[in-house]
């Protein structure tokens, strides 16, 4: 009993952190209309809102660092002890945004902390889904590391549905004099908040003895170093799969909702419903995916399975978006979810088993932010840029089944040690 107890302990504290990481980074982007009043204030509002969203983009910027730093400490001080300082430096610096003066108190300091903490964030970010992902698979039973994975990811969705709806209700209870007086300040506090609590839980979990066996024969040697050369041909595998996947990721759940305005006249605020549904649906599909990858097909096959269908219904379901507006979106923005909910459930454990132990957590968290953070998160810019340099409105669906295509063969091209025990 007492075993279950550390179990439910360390998949309860990576759950909630990465809730706590994604509801924080995301409250930023659905506030960014009134920080951008707050602290950019001037007679451009658009210039003041780039500035703004500028600030959020830096903090992407910052995850590829904040991969390398923590994966490094990961690898050489623990799981656990990395995890309780990526959650605390995200929940600390919320708070003090909640109570960071705005430009009228304090002039050009206003700005350059919001900028100072956004950087911070964005460390944080780099290092804190790798880390909780490489922690509960590593202290999971051979039988359950898929299901016990896709809770971070489970996180994460509830993390940014938690954020856009206190967002939404902040905004819609407060007067807009009151809102730009003190009621932007709650969403952050409240994050703050939970942050404060998920660090309370993270204080004393439970060591991961996969990582305590192997770090007392582990050579002085860089982590890094040794996943570039020795787990070369992991680290191609990962970066090339990590990238496509992040595409695969921004383009449906990200990405779709624009498009649907912009392309086929669909109300935006209808086509962010059908997004916000869908993503509700991911909370049951992800851990689903995780467990059928435990028990069922092969973990990399069932992926490649997925990947393969998205391959071939993306760009006719894009080409279905301009017949049938509303009723296709809802089909095709339903369907890619659940899809892509495969590798969202069931990805997380198969990176874990990708790696060594001695290099584990460098190797994923490099390959996966190089991947999702940096070539993904670029994703919807980069296929608004080719949509209009070939004039071509169904890009994206072109874009998706090529990535998807990609990520198929990797899987494919990857060994699956998801019936082994770790390395």
């Amino acid at each position: 009993m007492r075993r279950t107890g550390k179990r439910h302990t360390a998949v309860m504290a990576g759950f909630i952190g990465n809730v706590v990481e994604w509801y924080d980074f995301a409250l930023y982007g659905y506030m960014a209309g009134i920080i951008a009043d707050l602290f950019f204030p001037g007679e451009d509002s658009i210039a003041a809102l780039i500035a703004t969203y500028g600030v959020f983009a830096a903090g992407f910027l910052m995850r590829p660092l904040g991969s390398v730093a923590f994966g490094w400490l990961g690898d050489t001080l623990g799981r656990s002890a990395t995890m309780l300082l990526s959650v605390s430096m995200m929940a600390l610096p919320t708070l003090l945004l909640g109570c960071l003066p705005v430009y009228d108190s304090i002039g050009l300091w206003a700005p350059l902390l919001l900028v100072l903490i956004r950087l911070v964030q964005g460390l944080s970010v780099g290092g804190e889904f790798s880390s909780s992902v490489t922690y509960l698979v590593e202290t999971a039973p051979r039988s359950r590391r898929g299901l016990a994975g896709s809770w971070a990811n489970t996180g994460t969705m509830v993390g940014m549905l938690l954020g856009s709806a206190v967002a939404a209700l902040t905004t819609s209870l407060f007067a807009q004099e009151t809102l730009l007086d003190w009621g932007w300040r709650v969403p952050f506090l409240l994050g703050g908040i939970l942050g404060v609590t998920s660090i309370l839980m993270r204080r004393h979990l439970p060591k991961s003895e996969e990582f305590q066996r192997h770090h007392e024969e582990r050579p002085d040697t860089s982590p890094l170093r040794r996943a570039l050369t020795e787990n070369r041909l992991e680290m191609v595998q990962a970066v090339v799969f990590a990238s496509a996947y992040g595409a695969l990721f921004y383009l449906p759940l990200v990405y779709l909702p624009e498009w649907l305005n912009r392309f086929t006249g669909l109300p935006l605020d209808l086509a962010l419903r059908i997004n916000t549904f869908a993503t509700v649906l991911l909370l049951v599909l992800i851990p689903l995916s995780g467990w059928i990858g435990d028990h069922g097909p092969r973990r990399t096959r069932f992926i490649a399975l997925a990947m393969f269908a998205m391959a071939a219904v993306a760009w006719p379901a894009y080409a279905w978006l301009h017949a049938d507006r509303l009723v296709a979106a809802v089909v095709v923005q339903f369907g890619l979810v659940a899809l892509l909910a495969v590798p969202l459930g069931s990805a997380p454990a198969m990176f874990v088993e990708l790696f060594p132990a001695r290099d584990r957590l460098s190797g994923y968290s490099v390959a996966y932010n190089l991947g999702l953070g940096v070539i993904g998160g670029a994703t919807p810019m980069f296929v608004t840029w080719l949509i209009e340099a070939t004039g071509y409105a169904a890009v994206p669906g072109v874009l998706l089944a090529a990535c998807a295509l990609v990520a198929g063969l990797v899987m494919l091209w990857m060994r699956d040690r998801s019936r082994e025990p770790l390395r």
